[in-house]
């Protein structure tokens, strides 16, 4: 293999969407954070705070605490280029996202518990799905009271279309949040409140359910309820199939709380593991291959194009 195909392989772009304050910014700021591309994570909330996000650059986002265009970031993560597009997700901005979906190779969907599926981000993964773009999803806010994990799949699967996994598992929510199961790996990862800058999570390798010491890290309740809905989800949703995922005919679905960086470390690393490299573009003359010198030239100026200004 070549060196410039070598490269090109290393490379994993995707877009992040969903209706506004689901927490779309923040989940790209802690991703960029455990990814080493910045040191502090700065928080969405209004001009007054010191520090603003990384990807809200321009003064009418931080004044507003929205994003109004999209912002390109990029760091590297076990080896490989990971370049996020932090797109708009007021509806005002709609068109820079819809043209951001084209230059894509996959999606992250955040939705936040409380609200649920909202309109916008129905119309996003709608072109998501008209494209066969590969959709990941993140139920954001977990440590608030929202809706009960069940009902949020079954909102995804049919305002959505998607046919959804799950490949992590919260136990509790709000005030019962303990951490989540992440069936992907077979893990179980604690929940601290206080984790908002990224220190390592308390994660337990956990193979067998069935095993008493998972009554002792998370109660006797806890634990039985987290048994009967892994069998349930093992017993009802399809299995996780990488190939599936890549044709856009299977979301996985992960829970957590960007603020407090629980649950991104696992979609992070799942996305390297899954997402897929760059992808051949239709046009309306032929389809343009990424290994394309041209194309692959102007890949590079339109990356440089859309640096942050600072």
């Amino acid at each position: 293999m070549s060196n410039f195909l070598k490269e090109l392989s290393k490379r994993r772009t995707f877009g992040i969407v969903a209706h506004p304050d689901a927490g779309k910014t923040t989940l790209t700021e802690k991703l960029l954070l455990f990814g080493g591309a910045i040191q502090t994570a700065g928080a969405v909330k209004s001009n007054k705070i010191k520090k603003s996000t990384t990807s809200d650059f321009m003064e009418i986002e931080r004044q507003r605490g929205i994003s109004v265009a999209t912002s390109v970031m990029a760091f590297e993560y076990r080896d490989l280029q990971i370049n996020i597009l932090d797109t708009p997700g007021h509806k005002d901005f709609a068109e820079d996202t819809y043209r951001t979906l084209t230059a894509v190779d996959s999606v992250i969907v955040v939705i936040d518990v409380a609200k649920g599926v909202e309109e916008q981000t129905e119309k996003l993964v709608e072109v998501c799905r008209m494209r066969k773009t590969p959709v990941i999803v993140f139920v954001n806010k977990m440590d608030r009271p929202g809706k009960e994990a069940f009902d949020l799949i079954d909102e995804i699967e049919q305002k959505l279309h998607l046919n959804a996994r799950p490949l992590s598992w919260p136990i509790g929510m709000g005030d019962r949040f303990q951490g989540v199961y992440n069936l992907f790996e077979q893990r179980l990862v604690i929940f601290r409140p206080d984790n908002k800058q990224g220190r390592p999570e308390e994660v337990i390798e956990f193979d067998n359910l069935d095993d008493p010491e998972l009554d002792k890290l998370v109660g006797e309740d806890a634990a039985e309820e987290l048994r009967e809905e892994v069998t349930m989800i093992n017993e009802v949703y399809p299995p996780f199939e990488k190939q599936e995922y890549l044709d856009g005919d299977l979301s996985p679905v992960f829970f957590g709380s960007a603020v407090n960086n629980f649950g991104v470390k696992e979609l992070l690393d799942c996305f390297v593991d899954i997402a897929p490299t760059p992808l051949p573009r239709p046009t309306e003359e032929r389809l343009v291959r990424p290994e394309e010198e041209k194309f692959s030239h102007r890949q590079e100026i339109l990356g440089l194009c859309l640096q942050d200004p600072r």
